[in-house]
């Protein structure tokens, strides 16, 4: 009984039946002159134009990338200067900014990033916003059009007194994407992140898509693959079993957001009525279908963490970065959230994997190891 698919999604089968050729029998080098090689080499495009459709851009505006961690710190290494962000983002968009000079933006107790805090926190020097579209932790969906119209005032502003200092909004929609609208015209952005493996797609795959008006930079230098941005032998697999991904995502998303949203709303209400002490975080209207986070306070929630996995429920503390770190959220932090409340916090994000029948006995399951957890706590 899985609930971690904001950390990984199972690749789905119509994915991998369509990147199979690519490894075996299509396995040329995309760069190749011979016919077989050309062949690679249209499927290659082939999938980053259907990329492109997807975010409703061309194929030929992607590059693409190792993930989102590399997409984001190209589109940070390639813009520079003074950055703008939110202190809940994701780690990579955190270390990233760090290398710059930088504002964190405060998010309010529910998670969102406000388009007046970030207006307030841009200054002459700034070049780039950076905003993710869902908080990958609570799964509030942040105002992404309404920052992308301060992004754009401020522009205008800029070229009406003569100042030319460029500034973009960048936007790493790896968590909404599949549960969202990601079209880059209709968000407003001019730099955007994917992942395919948020998607039901494979690992280590992503890309980052940038408007004709912005200049990437190379950080990766060779054999000038994707327009010398970045070079290395392309991965073809990973490219078409992203847009298979992505299109499968397009095509069923009101339906499975939907159906999400139903699931978690019916976790949500049994474990809210059986503890009527558990905080919930994140926005709740403005929140990913899937996401639900929920805080029993005064309890451990790695012990309950470990106590779910030997009943073959598998949830998460945080984000699997903070996990993997042993430290506490920095997103809980960050929204003021009591340690004694934030340590008894878990995330649950819902996913193809979720049905009736497994989320009603993770219900269940999660009922009673929370209330013996109690009992051992008062006990003590």
């Amino acid at each position: 009984m899985y609930l971690d698919h904001a950390a990984a999604t199972p690749m789905d089968p119509k994915v991998l039946v369509a990147m199979q050729p690519y490894f075996t029998d299509d396995f040329y080098n995309p760069s190749a002159p011979y016919a077989p090689a050309i062949v690679v080499r249209r499927a290659y495009e082939a999938a980053k134009d259907s990329l492109g459709h997807a975010i409703g851009a061309k194929g030929e505006e992607i590059v693409m990338t190792a993930g989102a961690t590399e997409s984001v710190n190209l589109a940070f290494n390639s813009i520079g200067g003074h950055v703008v962000t939110g202190n809940v983002e994701h780690h990579a968009v955190l270390e990233a900014a760090k290398l710059f000079e930088h504002t964190f933006v405060e998010a309010d107790p529910r998670g969102m990033v406000t388009a007046d805090s970030v207006k307030a926190a841009i200054t002459p020097e700034t070049r780039l916003v950076s905003i993710a579209l869902a908080n990958n932790e609570l799964g509030t969906i942040q105002p992404i059009r309404d920052i992308a119209e301060v992004v754009r005032k401020e522009r205008e502003a800029r070229l009406g007194r003569g100042d030319h200092t460029p500034i973009y909004l960048h936007s790493d929609a790896s968590q909404g994407v599949g549960q969202l609208d990601v079209n880059v015209a209709r968000l407003g952005v001019d730099l955007l992140t994917l992942n395919a493996a948020k998607v039901y797609g494979p690992k280590q795959v992503g890309l980052l898509w940038s408007a004709s008006h912005v200049e990437l930079k190379p950080q990766v230098r060779g054999g000038g693959q994707e327009r010398g941005i970045r070079s290395g032998t392309e991965n073809v697999a990973g490219a078409v079993g992203f847009a298979k991904a992505m299109e499968l995502a397009s095509e069923h998303r009101r339906y499975e957001s939907d159906r999400l949203s139903k699931l978690r709303d019916s976790l949500e209400l049994k474990l809210t009525n059986a503890f009527p002490d558990a905080v919930l975080s994140g926005h709740r209207k403005h929140r990913l279908a899937g996401h639900l986070h929920i805080s029993f306070p005064n309890l451990d929630a790695e012990r309950v963490l470990f106590a779910l996995e030997s009943r073959n429920v598998l949830v998460a503390t945080g984000s699997a970065c903070a996990a993997n770190k042993g430290t506490r959220s920095h997103v809980l932090t960050a929204i003021g959230l009591a340690p004694e409340v934030a340590d008894g916090s878990l995330r649950m994000t819902l996913g193809h994997l979720s049905n009736d029948e497994n989320i009603a006995k993770v219900a269940e399951i999660i009922i009673e190891e929370v209330t013996r957890e109690y009992e051992r706590v008062r006990a003590r």
